[in-house]
């Protein structure tokens, strides 16, 4: 009887900890959604009206690379490329607040 309890009890800490795990910044898929969110909340690209490019556009991508002051230095893979989210997000990380 006890086994059953202790098999049941793992099982579900098992689901839990599945569940549980939050990717973070640092941890998160490049080029997603989430991570535009997470650039653009270290780089805000608005006008803090509400205005501004959409996420992951061509237009934001230029934005974020002015903002960080690395537009027109030839650093950046292309912008349409998904290499440039990993300089990007590599730039972020070496930037850490």
């Amino acid at each position: 009887m006890q086994s059953k309890y202790l098999l049941a009890g793992l099982t579900i800490g098992f689901i839990l900890a599945g569940c549980s795990s939050q990717k973070g910044p640092k941890q998160r898929s490049l080029c997603s959604e989430s991570w535009y969110e997470y650039v653009e909340s270290r780089v805000p690209t608005g006008d803090g009206m509400g205005h501004g490019p959409d996420l992951g556009s061509m237009e934001w991508r230029s934005v974020v690379e002015f903002k960080l002051g690395l537009r027109d230095q030839n650093l950046l893979p292309d912008r349409s490329n998904d290499s440039w989210c990993t300089s990007i997000d590599q730039f972020l990380k070496a930037h850490d607040e």
